[in-house]
């Protein structure tokens, strides 16, 4: 089996948006755009013939378990799918183990998981790529949608605003990261104890992140305005007191009309209309939620086909 070592050059992993650089962010969208093209156009392209995914999922999903799984397919490769029920990484086998075993049999290895060291320590016993699916920490996969959604919409971001309302969550984590590499300003607003981290941002270069106590002011000239649950996966217990804290929060038309004329709305799924968003915004024509979906297949099959084969053409 030929693996991305001997093609490629140099392994390498994808645990972060910061693993690639800005050039190869942009080589991925322009690959994104090539391949997405093809596929409207009911064109094959299978550079990944004879590859195998493994999809390791530790927490549930669906948009990332269908994007893999048929972006898989559709580049030619074939696809294992494997729960914490049914591998040893959920019992007493060292993760270390089990990613020297796994990265034998396979050529590519997407984890969904909680604790972002899980992920690394899997990688760092690994033989083949690793790819992020989500962790606590950051959210890649979804951020490169995200970024690829509005360049497809709007043109670059560079020189642009974001604003995160919302939960200073593994998303919000990782637009900073988007925002250093792409050039960009995130206005970040969450209530009182769902602020973001101070420590996590001691090495984000000044100006690049700006923090408002009014989700209002934060939407102010903003290109896009984007969020997420009020509880993500593993915090339940907690749904009613986010309820109550993050009940100004919403982000309505009227945190809408703040923002540029033409700004887009982003949310990635699963949404809760009248809670983090309201019926009128996520359904209403600034919405680009079902693009933004639809892209993870897109930009994943370029990171996958990156990864394995390294740039091309």
């Amino acid at each position: 089996m030929l693996n991305a070592v001997s093609t490629a050059g140099s392994l390498r992993h994808f645990l972060q948006l910061q693993d690639l650089s800005t050039d190869e962010l942009l080589y991925v969208f322009e690959r994104t755009k090539f391949i997405k093209d093809k596929f409207k156009l009911y064109e094959p392209h299978r550079p990944l013939h004879d590859r195998t995914l493994a999809m390791v999922f530790e927490k549930a999903s669906t948009r990332t378990r269908v994007s893999f799984e048929a972006g898989m397919y559709q580049m030619g490769g074939s696809v294992i799918h494997l729960t914490t029920n049914d591998s040893q990484l959920g019992r007493s086998e060292p993760i270390e183990d089990t990613a020297r075993v796994v990265s034998r049999m396979v050529d590519l290895v997407m984890i969904r998981t909680f604790e972002q060291a899980r992920l690394e320590t899997f990688a760092a016993h690994s033989r083949v790529p690793v790819i992020n699916g989500l962790t606590n920490e950051f959210h890649p996969c979804q951020i490169l949608a995200d970024v690829f959604t509005y360049i497809e919409a709007r043109g670059s971001l560079a020189g642009k605003i974001v604003a995160w309302v919302g939960d200073a969550n593994n998303m919000a984590y990782t637009w900073i990261q988007a925002a250093e590499l792409l050039g960009f300003t995130l206005h970040v607003s969450a209530p009182n104890g769902y602020l973001l981290d101070p420590t996590r941002l001691t090495l984000v270069k000044p100006g690049v992140v700006k923090e408002f106590t009014d989700p209002h002011e934060a939407c102010k000239g903003a290109h896009l305005v984007t969020t997420d649950v009020w509880t993500s996966m593993g915090y339940e217990a907690e749904n009613e007191e986010r309820r109550k804290a993050f009940a100004d929060w919403s982000v309505d038309s009227d945190m809408m009309t703040q923002a540029t004329p033409d700004a887009l709305f982003m949310h990635c799924l699963p949404a809760h209309r009248g809670e983090e968003v309201t019926a009128d915004v996520i359904d209403g024509p600034q919405s680009v939620v079902w693009d933004e979906a639809e892209n993870r297949l897109h930009v994943q099959k370029a990171l996958m086909e990156f990864l394995l084969l390294g740039r091309l053409g």
